[in-house]
């Protein structure tokens, strides 16, 4: 399940990515549109900048701004910084693999095989989008059945 931490990263990420290139945003200001608890926002936008997403800017016309476009920050690569590993179990993770005690045969077990499918799924769909395709992807809503498109 995504962590409120972690919705509230997203939709600043969005809101950022929707003014890239036209100067940073206030803390207040992605607060107010997303509706984000301000203290809360200022803690996560801290964490996103120390990890190189963001760039900040004090004073007059200051804030918060993307630190590369949008079409060069992968959802999967936030979600990993802020979750830590996508897999749903420890012994399908790539990054902090750890054989479950209770299983006899990982490589004919079947939760760890369904497991292992829906990791890949997950990272698939995350790891291949990036925040200018969400933008796209929400301003195609209502357009029609195929407006949101995604593959694995």
């Amino acid at each position: 399940m995504l962590s409120h931490k972690s919705k509230y990263a997203l939709k600043a990420l969005i809101a950022l990515s929707e003014e890239y290139g036209k100067g940073p945003l206030l803390i207040a200001e992605i607060a107010t549109r997303q509706g984000i608890p301000r203290r809360f926002l200022e803690i996560i936008l801290l964490e996103l900048k120390m990890q190189g997403f963001l760039r900040s800017k004090k004073g007059k016309g200051g804030g918060y701004e993307l630190s590369r476009p949008p079409a060069q920050i992968s959802v999967g690569k936030v979600m990993r910084t802020l979750e830590g590993p996508i897999a749903p179990l420890p012994c399908v993770s790539k990054s902090a693999y750890e054989r479950c005690k209770d299983c006899p045969d990982e490589a004919s077990c079947g939760v760890r095989i369904l497991m292992k499918q829906v990791r890949d799924a997950i990272a698939a769909i995350l790891d291949s989008t990036t925040f200018e395709d969400v933008i796209r992807n929400s301003h195609m809503v209502g357009r029609g059945p195929a407006a949101l498109v995604y593959s694995i």
